[in-house]
Order: structure tokens, then C-alpha cells, then sequence
């Protein structure tokens, strides 16, 4: 997949940062912040603590450098993004939440948004299932959080199915890779990308920064909460 900066649309010609297991927190950030935010946001963690998973928010990274590539580049290197809304949120933060989830969306990510019962999802989200802030919370986001793993597995089977067409193999082994921290992926994408004889082309090309995960061409940040 070849990635396009959202600043000025040229391509991202560098390797990403890739943080496997690890949720990407879109909400709001600045003081003041409710009290209910404040509670999805303390459930949340400890659930994705309870499953192997870190979570961090834009705030979370301070590179004193363009702020939206910043989150598009965090974006980029994670499987999973959850989006946290209720009606304390003004309008112009709620579009800067569903502007990153269609970020996201769009890069194959994982995705969910979880809301106080009292907001109403924009029209162009309707599709997109939510969870709302409630008794059944917890119940209902561990389910979330057991398909993930299982669509990691079924990355992986379709990163095996797909030996004719390289490059999308390497794609759903590097999703699976993200999920799962597993290095059984990186083994497997590595092979793919050996076999393909794509090993002499140019460190920045598309498909040597897209196995770059597996070939040591990038870094990669394991960040498992203790």
C-alpha cells in the first residue's frame, strides 16, 4: 500500500514506527475533560492492559514537528483505534475525532467508537458499529477485543492464500503482525518478500517499506503494558 501524507498528499517515503499491540485513543484531550470521559477512558485502558495491549492518545509523543502528521504517522502504526465521544465534546474537537477514525478506517485498521447514550453518530458513521457507555460496557468491549484477535488469525490465513499476489500477502501478514506482536508473521512476510525477488529494489521503495517490518527496515516499538 502505497501511503499519502494528508499535509500536501506527496508519498510517505520513510518507514513508519510500527507499535504492535497497541490502541490509538481519539477524544478529547484539553482541560476541561468530563467526568464521564474520564471513566471510558480509565475502563478502556484497564481492558486493553487485561488483553496485552498499551494505549496512548496524540498527547502521548511530543516530537516538536507538524502536529497532524504526528497523528497521522501514530495512525499508521498501529492495529487499533477507539474513539471516545459524549455531549461535553464542541463540535470542532467532535470533527477532528471523526476525521483520524475515517483515518484509520481507511488504512485498514481496526476501529470502534464508544459513546455516551446521549450522542448521535454523523450520518456517514451510521454504518459503523459503536458501543455505548453503559451496564453491559465492559461485556460487550472484551467481545470487541476477542474478534480482533480473531481477525488477526484470519489475516494470517488469507497472508497464506495469497502467494500469487505478494504484495497483498505482506499487507494482511503486517495487520496480523500489528495485533498479535507475533514474530510468526514477520518470518512469514519475510519469506514472501525473499521469494519475490523484491530484495534489490531501493530501501524506500513501496514494497520494501511495506515488508520493512519483517527485513529489520524499520522500526518497531513493543509496547506491553506491565
Amino acid at each position: 500500500m502505497i501511503f499519502y501524507r494528508p499535509t500536501e498528499g506527496d508519498v510517505e517515503d520513510k518507514p513508519i514506527i510500527l507499535r504492535p499491540r497497541t490502541c490509538f485513543l481519539m477524544t478529547k484531550l484539553g482541560k476541561p475533560i468530563s467526568e464521564e470521559i474520564s471513566k471510558i477512558r480509565l475502563s478502556i485502558t484497564t481492558e486493553l492492559n487485561k488483553y496485552g495491549f498499551d494505549c496512548f492518545d496524540a498527547n502521548s509523543l511530543i516530537t516538536g514537528r507538524d502536529f497532524l502528521l504526528k497523528i497521522w504517522r501514530l495512525a499508521l502504526g498501529v492495529p487499533l483505534g477507539v474513539a471516545i465521544i459524549d455531549s461535553s465534546i464542541k463540535s470542532q474537537t467532535m470533527a477532528n475525532i471523526f476525521y483520524e477514525v475515517g483515518w484509520m478506517q481507511a488504512l485498514g485498521k481496526e476501529t470502534l467508537i464508544i459513546k455516551t447514550k446521549d450522542v448521535e453518530i454523523p450520518s456517514d458513521f451510521i454504518r459503523t458499529e459503536y458501543i455505548n457507555f453503559d451496564s453491559d460496557f465492559n461485556n460487550r468491549f472484551k467481545d470487541f477485543l476477542t474478534n480482533i484477535d480473531e481477525a488477526a488469525d484470519y489475516y494470517g490465513f488469507l497472508g497464506d492464500q495469497l502467494e500469487n499476489n505478494p504484495l497483498l500477502s505482506i499487507d494482511y501478514y503486517r495487520r496480523a503482525f500489528l495485533i498479535t506482536g507475533s514474530d510468526e508473521y514477520q518470518s512469514k512476510a519475510k519469506e514472501v518478500f525473499e521469494r519475490s525477488d523484491f530484495g534489490n529494489r531501493a530501501k524506500n521503495s513501496v514494497e520494501s517499506l511495506h515488508c520493512g517490518f519483517a527485513t529489520g527496515n524499520q522500526i518497531i516499538k513493543k509496547l506491553y503494558s506491565t
